[in-house]
């Protein structure tokens, strides 16, 4: 039964792989900000995969709370990209 979830998990953890090469190589700020926010996002994704796994009520959430936590730091990033701050 939790083998289809392990792939998900596994494909996620891949995602945030890829997402944190574009964080290191991405030319511009925006380019950064885009990938902390898709590496922040794939972890909530990841964060709701483990609480169905393990039936577990506390991941989901920490994971609402960490998508809350990840919005505000992104409006945040892009107020101060566009020079607001």
């Amino acid at each position: 039964m939790t083998v289809p979830f392990d792939i998900a998990v596994f494909i996620l953890l891949v995602l945030v792989c890829l997402a944190l090469v574009r964080l290191v190589l991405g030319p511009t700020i925006a380019d950064r900000a885009v990938a902390v926010d898709t590496v922040n996002t794939l972890v909530v994704a990841a964060l709701i995969v483990l609480g169905v796994v393990y039936q577990q009520i506390i991941f989901i959430d920490v994971a609402i709370v960490y998508a809350l936590l990840s919005f505000v730091s992104t409006l945040y990033v892009a107020k101060y990209i566009g020079g607001e701050l």
